[in-house]
């Protein structure tokens, strides 16, 4: 991929697209293509054949997705299967149709079964029942996977992918209903703090183990795995590392300086009792995360303060 390549992020205005083309140009990279969802509807076939023909990017960053947190998913789970379904099946199949020479799909990790034997490898893919409250998002991210390999088997394209964990930092969604767990404790202990309130609600029983990555390291193995990495397995992106929520939220708290207390709410569901993820083969290829949990919270919580 040379500087001049002309390079395509799809979702770059949401948390990861934005961090992959601030991770492109910093090193270098200047002929990124940009669309918003306004201009381009990637769950419209048509629209984004077009768009293909016209442009004819080099390369692909397929990081556009519908995303949310497990109340969002609970609430919608045919938006989630239904919409990233289209969005990958039409960027994947128009980047054949109009020879990409390399296309990255972003997944997650919540594709591994909810019982998954920890750390989870690559090969553990369907080998058990999916977590039920993220169900359809991850059902859209296993399709995803399986087509960029059905497309390399059947056509010779070099397509991959690549399974991050749980994401945060700049630009990330701190909606109240639809955010994912940090920006959500983030928001909730920060707005705490401000109304003098005494304590903070946290779902489910504060168990739960989630590893977290800090979106910019994210990306950087996204451009990393670009350039290095022509496999058809896809490949975890993680830092290896995971806390429970509830060892999660006093970080939060300690960072947001909130005086109050935790409680639990545990008529709410936990989700996958773990997810960590085995990062041994992107080690191995060289890379490995550079944030740390509690510095990547300080800068995410600067960046909302900033804009709050």
């Amino acid at each position: 991929m040379h500087f001049d390549s002309k390079v395509y992020v799809a979702g770059h205005s949401g948390m990861v697209g934005s961090a992959i083309v601030r991770v492109l140009k910093a090193e270098g990279y200047f002929n990124i293509i940009c669309k918003r969802s306004f201009e381009l509807d990637l769950k419209n076939q048509n629209d984004v054949d077009l768009f293909f023909a016209e442009e004819r990017p080099d390369y692909v960053f397929l990081a556009a997705a519908k995303v949310g947190g497990i109340g969002a998913n609970i609430a919608a789970p045919a938006e989630f299967l239904y919409d990233n379904l289209m969005i990958n099946t039409n960027v994947i199949n128009s980047a054949y149709k109009y020879n990409v020479k390399k296309l990255l799909f972003l997944g997650s990790s919540c594709i591994y079964p909810k019982l998954s034997l920890q750390p989870m490898k690559e090969e553990y893919l369907l080998d058990g029942k999916l977590e039920p409250t993220n169900e359809g998002y991850a059902l859209s991210k296993i399709a995803g996977i399986k087509l960029c390999e059905y497309y390399n088997k059947q056509y010779g394209t070099n397509f991959i992918s690549a399974m991050p964990p749980n994401l945060y930092g700049e630009n990330d969604n701190f909606d109240p209903e639809h955010s994912h767990v940090i920006a959500a404790l983030l928001r909730k202990f920060h707005e705490a703090k401000i109304n003098d309130d005494k304590n903070v609600v946290i779902w489910g029983t504060g168990k739960a183990r989630r590893e977290f990555m800090y979106v910019d390291d994210a990306a950087r193995a996204c451009l990393f795995l670009m350039l290095n990495y022509d496999g058809n397995s896809h490949i975890n992106i993680g830092s290896g590392e995971d806390v429970s929520i509830e060892e999660l939220a006093l970080i939060i708290k300690d960072i947001v300086a909130f005086d109050g207390v935790i409680e639990k709410d545990t008529s709410k569901p936990d989700g996958m009792p773990r997810k960590l993820m085995d990062n041994s083969k992107i080690n191995e290829f060289g890379w490995k995360f550079s944030i740390s949990l509690s510095e990547g919270l300080a800068k995410t919580y600067k960046w909302y303060l900033e804009r709050n």
